[in-house]
């Protein structure tokens, strides 16, 4: 199978499978983003609608992110076996439903279920992980990891601005407000059920076919090696010591995407659509930052090997968590934005960096593997949530003590290391990969 997988990431190319996949993977992770966190810029709204307390919506912040821990393990699991073409496709359409449904919540218990089945929507991101490790080779696996996941999760920005306009086109129509958060969240739901039925039609698991076809050929594992793969995974204290890191960096992000419109709201007083305006400044910092992650990891790995790309992954984690701490600091509009567009930059890098990472610990279990890491993401922005439930905690100090456990979290990476042989086997990969490329660009 590696012969088969792509060794160069050409944009244009929309025929290839590599290439085909890689577009409409990170397309149904964008809106599948889109999705998770379309309700978030509404939450002023929704807050007045349904009398919620401080509390309460830390609760559903909680929840949002809480059920994805699950489900990632479930996916990782999956892709493993079933593979990621039907995996995306059961996940996409399921998860359309509490999306279009949560406009029928009527109190906050109503609102925290429908808030916690959306969460489930977050797995994809293990499935789109999985299926450009498969696609892709050694040289430009790490980028294009990064960067399918980074125009993805860039709809968690999307809907920060585009939500509050949608509402606003409905309010125009004569509805009221308490009506068009409801309204509004039909579009996400449908697109989301539309890209379900796109993945299954225009994917492939693998480059030389699916996952069926290709086990009875004998091209890749059947069901019974797999067996203890997973139970093999956990054992492996660097995938522990990449799912404490991931879930510093991504669990910061999924706090700023439930937090940030709030944010920016109360503590500088903004107007929901200019809130939310700002907010997406964040979730807009993905078109380029965790793709340059994953371009920078390439890079270094180029002569470094798979210790430079450890050691990338340190650096940045640490940048970004100090950043975060002076953001928390900030008084005045423009700072604070500044600041936050310089602190999301560092640490959207790092996600890049942490999953260029990932199909080289244990080729056995890529799924397994991304879904444990990925998992680790979400068990962080859990706990981010309960720091923000807290009455007695203010977001500015809730956002330093994020910046600190950052900082700690950022150390971790020195227990990540690969053996003499494994090291030597991802140089001797990478460079037949660069060789590939070279010659293709020749003929």
């Amino acid at each position: 199978m590696a012969l088969a997988k792509a060794v160069r990431i050409n944009l244009l190319d929309f025929k290839s499978v590599p290439m085909r996949t890689f577009h409409l993977t990170w397309m149904a992770f964008f809106l599948s983003f889109f999705a998770w966190f379309a309700i978030a810029p509404l939450m002023p709204v929704v807050r007045q609608d349904l009398g919620l307390t401080k509390e309460q919506i830390g609760n559903c912040i909680i929840a949002s992110v809480s059920i994805t821990i699950l489900v990632r393990l479930a996916m990782g699991w999956l892709c493993d076996r079933i593979g990621p073409r039907l995996a995306y496709t059961i996940l996409l359409i399921l998860g359309s439903i509490p999306v279009m449904g949560i406009g029928f919540a009527h109190d906050y218990h109503s609102f925290l279920l429908f808030r916690l089945a959306i969460g489930a929507i977050g797995a994809s991101f293990v499935i789109t992980q999985y299926h450009t490790s498969v696609m892709f080779a050694p040289n430009c696996v790490g980028t294009a990891n990064a960067t399918a996941a980074g125009w993805g999760n860039l709809g968690g920005g999307v809907t920060q601005l585009v939500m509050p306009l949608i509402l606003a086109v409905i309010l125009s129509c004569g509805v009221d407000k308490v009506m068009g958060w409801r309204l509004s969240m039909i579009l996400p739901g449908l697109v989301l059920f539309i890209m379900g039925l796109v993945y299954y039609r225009w994917t492939k698991d693998f480059p030389k076919g699916n996952i069926k076809e290709l086990r009875q050929q004998g091209l890749v594992p059947v069901r019974s090696t797999l067996k203890g793969s997973f139970r093999e995974t956990v054992k492996d204290y660097r995938v522990l010591a990449l799912c404490v890191m991931y879930a510093a960096s991504f669990g910061v992000e999924l706090t700023m995407n439930n937090i940030a419109a709030l944010y920016f709201t109360d503590q500088f007083h903004l107007s929901l659509t200019l809130a939310g305006l700002v907010a997406g400044f964040y979730g807009f910092m993905d078109i380029f930052a965790r793709a340059l992650g994953g371009i920078c990891s390439d890079k270094f790995a180029r002569h470094g090997g798979l210790r430079s790309r450890v050691k990338f992954l340190g650096t940045s984690l640490f940048i970004g968590g100090l950043m975060l701490m002076i953001f928390s600091r900030m008084v005045t509009l423009p700072l604070a934005i500044t600041m936050m567009i310089i602190f999301a930059f560092f640490i959207k890098m790092s996600n890049g960096a942490n999953y260029s990472l990932i199909p080289f610990i244990n080729k056995r279990a890529i799924g397994a593997v991304a879904g444990i890491v990925g998992a680790g993401g979400n068990v962080g922005g859990m706990l981010f949530g309960f720091l923000f439930r807290q009455k007695s905690i203010s977001y500015s100090d809730g956002l330093f003590y994020l910046g600190c456990f950052v900082v700690l979290a950022a150390s971790i990476a020195i227990f990540v290391r690969f053996s003499t042989q494994v090291e030597q086997e991802a140089k001797d990969a990478f460079h037949a990969a660069q060789t590939k490329k070279m010659e293709l660009q020749m003929a």
